[in-house]
């Protein structure tokens, strides 16, 4: 006999046993969405930020380094410490984060004020990263978990393509404070639609709460989160040095991006009504096809049509990535899915900062054509784990979703 509705939906009854509640699901995607905005969007700021606190680009540039830093460091503790709490009043916390961080960056007079402001915030993105996959797959039915997965996340590739040109746009109307404070404004919006679209769904208790270090020997888990490792790296350290390979190629960097972003949101359709049937295999093809963009550049980075070609298939591949490991991550961890999903936060942000690293240590050593091939040897590393971890990590043929 297949569970109950959560108590939530229960309660409304509002909404069918078979619908996905999508009014819930898109308030967790726009707090992914909130997340991954303010962590980039002072990338599209720098040089007002600079300005406006007398400080270099660099040192402006530490606004983004900072808030991963905070996600990194608080993910996993934080996500530990509240698994017993219920859901909706740990993520309307988090969005209360937002609301003090960016009001507080977009009043603050001093750089020190800035990056605390940031730090917080960026700790509040980590618990909530470790909170919605479980939180999403807690208020829908087993079989509903895949779409509910990727609706989810669709917030993370509109985020990614949207966050810098969004900064720079919105610098130009309001200036750099002024566009933190819109994003405490959508926040604020935010947790009024939480309160009325999201149900509450209960944390984990007594006996009932696993611990890390059962969740990380948990078959499949530490396959999944070295997959995540190998595959981000290689994305980032492409992603994050996109405008000297688009100058190098004589194209547009917007172009690319919005090429980049509108593949995106195909795969994340794609993801989501293709993950129950067949991850395995949507996975191998994400990180293969990736693979084969890095040869490409390898080969004709320096020609735009490659450029451009590219950027389409790697969205394509790159969109769905959130959703697929995340429901990868959930499946193999079962009722230790938010500890998953923090390690797989945690995974995840140490990617983007050895991306930026390693990407730009090969930049400086060589120049753009040092990297693809970097990245086309993380990507290989990335299948070949992924092909092995058949059994327990990305098992083939339909999902067997476990409930919380």
């Amino acid at each position: 006999m297949p569970p109950s509705p959560s108590p939530g939906l229960a309660e409304t009854g509002s909404v069918p046993r078979t619908a996905l509640p999508t009014a819930a699901l898109s308030g967790l995607a726009a707090s992914g969405f909130l997340c991954i905005v303010t962590e980039t969007l002072p990338a599209g700021l720098l040089p007002q930020i600079a300005s406006g606190l007398r400080i270099s680009e660099a040192i402006a540039g530490q606004l983004v380094a900072v808030y991963a830093l905070g996600s990194l460091l608080a993910a996993i503790p934080l996500t530990s410490l509240t698994q017993g709490l219920p859901r909706r009043p740990v993520l309307l916390g988090t969005i209360i984060c937002f609301v003090v961080g960016n009001t507080l960056t977009a009043w603050a007079g001093s750089i020190s004020l800035v990056l605390v402001a940031r730090f917080v915030a960026g700790c509040a993105a980590g618990l909530a990263w470790g909170i919605l996959a479980g939180y999403a797959r807690s208020i829908v039915r087993p079989e509903q978990t895949g779409p509910a997965m990727a609706l989810a996340m669709v917030g993370v590739p509109l985020a990614l393509s949207l966050g810098v040109p969004l900064g720079t746009f919105l610098g130009g109307l309001v200036g750099w404070r002024g566009s933190f404070l819109i994003l405490s404004a959508l926040s604020v919006v935010l947790i009024g639609w939480i309160i009325a679209k999201v149900p509450d769904a209960p944390g984990r208790t007594g006996d009932d709460r696993p611990s890390l270090r059962r969740v990380i020997a948990t078959p499949g888990v530490v396959p999944i989160l070295l997959v995540i490792l190998t595959w981000m790296t290689a994305h980032n350290i492409l992603y994050t040095y996109i405008a000297p390979f688009a100058t190098a190629a004589a194209v547009r960097v917007d172009l690319v991006l919005l090429a980049f972003g509108v593949s995106s949101l195909a795969g994340i359709w794609t993801v989501g009504r293709l993950v129950d049937r067949m991850l395995r295999m949507l996975v191998l093809l994400a990180i293969g096809s990736f693979a084969a963009v890095a040869v490409l550049l390898t080969i004709a980075g320096e020609q735009g049509i490659a450029v451009y070609v590219a950027a389409v298939i790697w969205g394509f591949g790159f969109g769905g990535a959130g959703a697929m490991m995340q429901t990868a991550s959930a499946d193999a961890a079962g009722d230790g899915v938010d500890l998953a999903q923090a390690m797989v936060t945690t995974a995840w942000n140490l990617a983007i900062a050895a991306g930026g690293a390693l990407g730009g240590a090969l930049l400086t050593t060589g120049g753009t054509s040092l990297l693809p091939p970097a990245v086309a040897a993380l990507a290989l590393i990335a299948f070949l784990i992924a092909l092995a971890a058949r059994r327990f990590g990305f098992p083939p043929g339909h999902r067997a979703p476990s409930r919380r």
